[in-house]
C-alpha cells in the first residue's frame, strides 16, 4: 500500500468522504489517505494528524514527495488537538485503531469539533461502545459496512451530527445500518463470530477457576442475539 495503491479497507473509507471535502486524518500513520484523494482531486485539503514521531515524519515525506505542502498539512499533536479552527473541516476520519480507543480520542477531542463534522470511522474491533458514544452525542450513524481483507473483518462507521437516534442494545451491537442490510459479508463475519464465541462458552465450563455467572450470561446473550439475526 503506498499513496497511490490504498488497500481496500482504505478505499471504502476513502468512498464515504465527500468530493471537495476538507479533511482531518487523525492517527495518520504514513498520510496514505489523505496523500491519495488529494491526488485524485478528490478533496479540497486535508490535515495529517499523528502523536507519534515516526508516522508524523513519514507523513510528511509523503506530503513533500508528492508536492502537495500547498493542500496539506502534517501536524504532530495529540489526538483531534492537531484541529485548528482556521481549518474549516468537513470530514474527520480514524482508522485502525480500536474502537474504544477512537472514542476516547473523539470525547476527549469534542472541543476541537465545530459540530458539523461527518465522522468517517474503521475501528478495529470495539464497535459497540463506539456506536453507543454516537448515540450518547447526539450523532446519528448514516452508512455502515463490513469487509473482509487479509484474514480480519473490518467495519466501518459513518456517522453525522444532527441526526440524533436511539438504537437497541441489539443495534449497538450488530451496528443499525448492518443489521437492517444483512449483507453477505456481514453474515460471514457473524457465523464466524458465532463459532468463537460457543467455543469460548465450552472453554468456560472446563476451566479450572470458576468464571464469574454476569460473563457467562453475557456470551449466552451474545450467542442468542447472533443465532437469532443468522436463522
Amino acid at each position: 500500500m503506498n499513496q497511490n495503491t490504498l488497500s481496500m479497507r482504505l478505499e471504502r473509507v476513502a468512498a464515504h468522504i465527500p468530493a471537495g471535502a476538507r479533511l482531518a486524518d487523525i492517527g495518520s500513520d504514513h498520510g496514505y489517505l489523505p496523500v491519495a484523494l488529494l491526488l485524485r482531486g478528490a478533496i479540497a485539503s486535508a490535515l495529517a494528524g499523528e502523536v507519534a514521531l515516526t508516522p508524523y515524519h513519514a507523513a510528511m515525506r509523503s506530503v513533500r514527495d508528492n508536492g502537495l505542502e500547498q493542500q496539506a498539512t502534517v501536524r504532530l499533536a495529540n489526538g483531534l488537538a492537531a484541529i485548528e479552527p482556521g481549518d474549516d473541516i468537513t470530514v474527520v476520519s480514524l482508522c485502525g485503531m480500536g474502537g474504544e480507543t477512537i472514542r476516547d480520542i473523539l470525547d476527549a477531542g469534542k472541543a476541537y469539533l465545530s459540530g458539523h463534522e461527518r465522522l468517517v470511522l474503521q475501528p478495529n474491533g470495539g464497535e459497540q461502545p463506539l456506536r453507543q458514544w454516537l448515540m450518547d452525542n447526539g450523532y446519528g450513524i448514516v452508512c455502515e459496512e463490513v469487509l473482509r481483507e487479509n484474514r480480519f473483518d473490518y467495519e466501518i462507521i459513518v456517522a453525522e451530527p444532527g441526526q440524533a437516534a436511539v438504537y437497541s442494545p441489539e443495534q449497538l451491537y450488530f451496528g443499525p445500518c448492518l443489521l437492517a442490510a444483512r449483507s453477505p459479508a456481514f453474515l460471514f463475519k457473524w457465523q464466524r463470530m458465532l463459532r468463537q464465541k460457543q467455543q469460548t462458552l465450552a472453554n468456560f465450563g472446563r476451566a479450572r477457576e470458576a468464571v464469574a455467572q454476569e460473563k457467562i450470561e453475557d456470551f449466552q446473550r451474545q450467542i442468542e442475539w447472533i443465532s437469532a439475526v443468522l436463522a
